[in-house]
């Protein structure tokens, strides 16, 4: 079984020797951020900061900041155990004695999944209770210099549909805290929580909301998986946490609360209320900017006497996210041939951001069947806000994208399989369309045999306007240009230069940046959270039958272009401060 609580979980790392407890007083404000930034640069230990000005409860940082601690966190049964849940409808359809005989070890753990009740008396989460202005003295971080504010960064924030008592939602949308009573309420375009809150506003309700901080670490893992809408998240933490999940009731009414979590903090967000939140340094690396969400009204704190309270920091990868993300996609990855046949295996990237790339190997039976598969996987709940998806037909491993790159590239006619779409919703955290939620898609296929060699070695001299020029992989160049707003028609001008010359490279990538081909997440950081599909690749096109079709070189121009976010920096004072006091905080 893996740990029943988050103090269960420190306790396992600092037998390892990987959790380090920094005794000096450290604040909140940037300080913690940028200790935890250079820590998990090197893939090193969970933090524990005992010392954090302006609160009496420390925090806990880098929980799952590199592969060793997720293995730690949940082993491998859960990978092991969806595997064998997805291949049940094959091994027990139709059903016989001798098939149910030999997985009934699997289906007593399935009995096992759940929830059961714990006497309020008997749950430490309720050992104190906080009534007025209940958030003051919560040690909230800031990132970067340029947030809004503080922000509770692990929330695992529990609604229930205002019709369907119980059909609930667990999901981890940040909350920048804006005084002792109130907290923004993030929910993007695709998050459980927001569609609870889209039913409830219809009724002139408010929406009650249970924000828990802590716990098993299975329930941070729900609360990020991507599942189905109406696929409850607790039951994947009871099933990630090999048993059922100790839930309490609040005293003054409300939600169920996990027992052994280490805050939960109970109220309401009103209907038609929306407040300026952000910016922040976000996921994808770059700030999310301010704009008006929901409004979280608290009414009281549940914690333990000596809560923890959990924190992360995230901006480019690799971050924690980045890990746990990779968990995710080996633990549901099994289910994606069972609610998509055609499906044979799919990924998303953490490098990018997880929306803006995924790939997936597809069954090619019959001509252009790739296609339909294509229309299957971006109608399918969250990656129906994929921004650019590359199918293939060959068996490989698609976290290798130099492979899968050179795969599709071998095989893909510019002229049918390039597919782009426009006027698509968008992540709220990509800022690459024209306005908040908006934007554009395209579809890459590349199956069948190959129908070029692709050159490794660029030997045809300079390109107009382009200063410097790398090989990423096979068939892929990656080429420095100007800064775009002082040449924006810079990749148009390549693609045609390089079809008029028969340029045998079938893909060009403009940066600003050609040292970003050094590596898979430089490469994929920077190229696909910088470009919209329907405006930033460029190729001779053809136009017939209501289709364009594009001919080779295809051109995507990643530079930064003017309205987009800034890269997250962390603050110069701040580092100067952490260089000063490195030794201070751990030692040597």
């Amino acid at each position: 079984m893996a740990f029943a609580s988050l103090r269960a979980y420190l306790e396992a790392l600092r037998r390892d020797g990987d959790l380090k407890v920094v005794e000096a007083p450290v604040d909140p404000a940037l300080e913690i951020a940028e200790i935890h930034r250079r820590v998990i640069r090197e893939e090193g230990p969970a933090l524990l900061f005992t010392n954090v000005k302006g609160s009496p409860f420390p925090v806990v940082t880098n929980l799952f900041g590199a592969a060793r601690r997720v293995e730690r966190a949940f082993g491998p049964r859960p990978e092991r155990l969806t595997a064998r849940i997805a291949a049940l409808p094959e091994t027990l359809l139709p059903p016989r004695p001798s098939a149910l005989w030999r997985e009934k070890d699997l289906l007593f753990s399935l009995l096992r999944t759940g929830t059961r009740t714990v006497p309020p008396r008997k749950a430490p989460v309720l050992e104190a209770f906080r009534g007025e202005r209940p958030l003051e003295g919560l040690p909230a971080i800031t990132s970067w210099p340029e947030d809004g504010g503080p922000f509770i960064t692990l929330p695992l924030v529990y609604t229930e549909h205002p019709d369907r008592p119980g059909q609930h939602n667990l999901g981890m949308y940040r909350m920048q805290v804006f005084d002792g009573r109130t907290t923004g309420m993030h929910w993007q375009i695709h998050k459980g929580g927001g569609f609870h809150y889209h039913e409830a506003e219809k009724k002139g309700k408010a929406l009650p909301v249970t924000v828990f901080l802590g716990g098993p670490p299975a329930l941070i893992a729900a609360a990020i998986a991507p599942m189905p809408e109406n696929v409850p998240e607790l039951l994947l933490a009871s099933l990630i946490l090999g048993g059922k999940l100790p839930m309490t009731k609040d005293p003054r009414g409300g939600h169920p609360i996990p027992a052994e979590a280490e805050f939960a903090i109970a109220g309401r967000v009103p209907p038609h209320e929306r407040r300026p939140e952000g910016p922040f340094g976000d996921h994808y690396g770059y700030y999310s900017l301010r704009h008006d969400f929901p409004v979280f009204h608290v009414d009281h704190v549940w914690h333990r006497k000596d809560a923890i309270y959990p924190a992360t920091v995230v901006g480019k990868p690799k971050q924690e996210d980045y890990y746990i993300a990779e968990f995710l996609m080996r633990l549901l990855s099994p289910f994606f041939p069972l609610v998509m046949p055609g499906v044979r295996a799919l990924w998303t990237y953490p490098e990018t951001g997880v929306h803006p790339l995924a790939a997936a190997v597809v069954r090619e039976s019959y001509a252009r069947e790739a296609v339909g598969t294509a229309f299957r996987i971006l109608g399918e709940g969250q990656l129906s806000l994929t921004k650019f998806l590359m199918l293939t037909d060959r068996s490989l491993d698609l976290g290798d994208f130099p492979r899968l790159l050179e795969t599709v590239l071998e095989r893909f006619d510019p002229g049918r399989d390039l597919l782009v779409f426009d006027h698509t919703s968008n992540d709220t955290l990509d800022y690459t369309g024209p306005r908040l939620n908006h934007g554009s898609k395209a579809v890459l296929v590349g199956v069948g045999d190959p129908v070029r060699e692709l050159p490794g070695v660029y030997e045809d001299g300079p390109l107009p306007g382009v200063r410097e020029i790398r090989v990423y992989c096979r068939g892929c160049l990656v080429a420095a240009g100007p800064a775009y707003r002082e040449d924006p028609q810079l990749a148009e001008r390549l693609a045609t230069h390089l079809h008029e010359r028969r340029s045998p490279w079938p893909l060009v990538v403009l940066t600003d940046d050609a040292a970003v081909a050094e590596g898979q997440t430089p490469f994929l950081w920077t190229v696909f959270t910088r470009f919209n599909p329907a405006d930033d690749i460029h190729a001779v096109r053809d136009i017939g039958r209501h289709h364009i079709g594009y001919r080779l070189p295809v051109v995507i121009d990643a530079r930064m272009k003017p309205g987009y976010p800034a890269e997250v920096e962390p603050d110069e004072d701040t580092v100067r401060l952490v260089d000063r006091r490195w030794k201070e905080y751990f030692g040597s």
